[in-house]
């Protein structure tokens, strides 16, 4: 991608927005960043912008800044349908996400894991296995680390692991992971793709430039997920918790198995598992799956999984004070990832329910929280 001395407008200045503006200057572009948030509330991505010379535009997006450009770059916390961006799509300027730009200069085979839920988990385990098997990697993405801030890090040996959200699909042209992944789709975000079927279809866009020798990898149990395998352009595999599969992951006989090309692998016992609840047994499935295609080794793999503790806000042990054990799953952000949480526990939950409300149906809660919750 040729940068130099092009003008570029990076539109939201959040953690990835400020990464992209440094490494597009960095390759020679003119860079202008544009965010609706006043100076008082971006004063320290502010000062360091300023002080490479990066022209900034605050509380406001001018369409004149927009139209004197010839690429703009859209941070995943903007709408792609925004006026001004539609405008300068109709002008003929390239539209792209954070990601899209940054695969552009990544190196090393990508590994992309998208989902309603259990993303973060997933990535975050395949990242642990892949690193104790050997292997050079990097994780970020929606996790918390920008993927453009891997680039200087990464090397034609690394396998960056990434999670991606359908914010970020929303803006990719020619982003290809070697092995891509979708966890579950269940309604999510539909205050911004308005349809369930603009957020599955932007899911979808992860197999979208793969090719002959990349990898996708679908949930057996999930009917939105199991429904996009003609979308797979690579060799397509499975999990699943609940029935035999004959390339990806299962579970027979309480231990965990790949299998291939009619081969199988026994990987661990799922008594192994330290992680709570089902969505957390296809979230190990679905990593074991990636490790193994990434080549890593059976015991290496199980040895992984067994020593992985789960990640921060999701059902996370705090504390258990006369008897009473609490949770903080504060990272269960939509309807399906409640219902999983609550199926966690056998009953007798107190649970504090709270947040953002992305459109949702949230009556389908009733039952369930009838059967597990002494109050809410």
């Amino acid at each position: 991608m040729e940068l130099k001395n092009k003008r570029v407008l990076v539109v939201g200045l959040g953690r990835s927005g400020v990464a992209a503006a440094v490494l597009l200057q960095d390759h020679g572009a003119r860079v202008t960043v544009s965010d609706t948030k006043s100076e008082a509330q971006l004063q320290n991505e502010i000062a360091l912008l300023l002080d490479r010379g990066i022209s900034l535009e605050t509380g406001q997006h001018s369409e004149r800044t927009f139209r004197d450009q010839d690429l703009i770059v859209v941070s995943p916390g903007v709408p792609s349908d925004q006026p001004q961006l539609q405008h300068a799509r109709a002008l003929g300027i390239p539209v792209i996400g954070e990601v899209e730009l940054a695969c552009r200069f990544l190196q090393g085979k990508i590994i992309a894991i998208t989902g309603s839920n259990g993303k973060t988990t997933t990535t975050t385990l395949v990242g642990e296995i892949l690193s104790k098997s050997g292997k050079k990697t990097l994780v970020g993405g929606n996790i918390g680390t920008p993927v453009i801030s891997l680039v200087g890090q990464s090397s034609p040996d690394h396998l960056p692991v990434l999670e991606i959200s359908s914010f970020q699909l929303e803006t990719i042209q020619q982003f290809r992971p070697w092995i891509a992944a979708i966890l579950n789709i269940t309604p999510d975000h539909l205050d911004r793709h308005r349809t369930f079927q603009a957020y599955v279809d932007a899911k979808a866009r992860i197999f979208e430039n793969q090719q002959a020798g990349d990898f996708g990898l679908l949930n057996a149990d999930d009917p939105n997920s199991a429904g996009l395998k003609d979308k797979v352009k690579g060799a397509l595999y499975w999990f699943s918790r609940t029935q035999a599969v004959e390339n990806g992951t299962c579970v027979l006989n309480d231990q965990i198995v790949f299998r291939e090309s009619g081969r199988e692998i026994t990987v661990l016992p799922v008594a192994e598992i330290q992680l709570k609840g089902a969505h957390n047994l296809e979230n190990v499935l679905a990593a074991v799956c990636v490790a193994m295609l990434a080549g890593c080794e059976a015991n290496q793999v199980g040895e992984a999984v067994a020593a992985f503790g789960g990640v921060e806000h999701r059902l996370e042990p705090v504390a258990t004070i006369h008897g009473v054990a609490y949770y903080n799953d504060s990272k269960a952000t939509n309807v399906d990832a409640t219902i999983k949480a609550l199926e966690s526990f056998p009953g007798k939950i107190h649970i504090i329910l709270g947040g953002k409300d992305k459109g949702s149906d949230y009556t389908i809660l009733v039952p369930l929280l009838h059967e597990r919750a002494k109050g809410v």
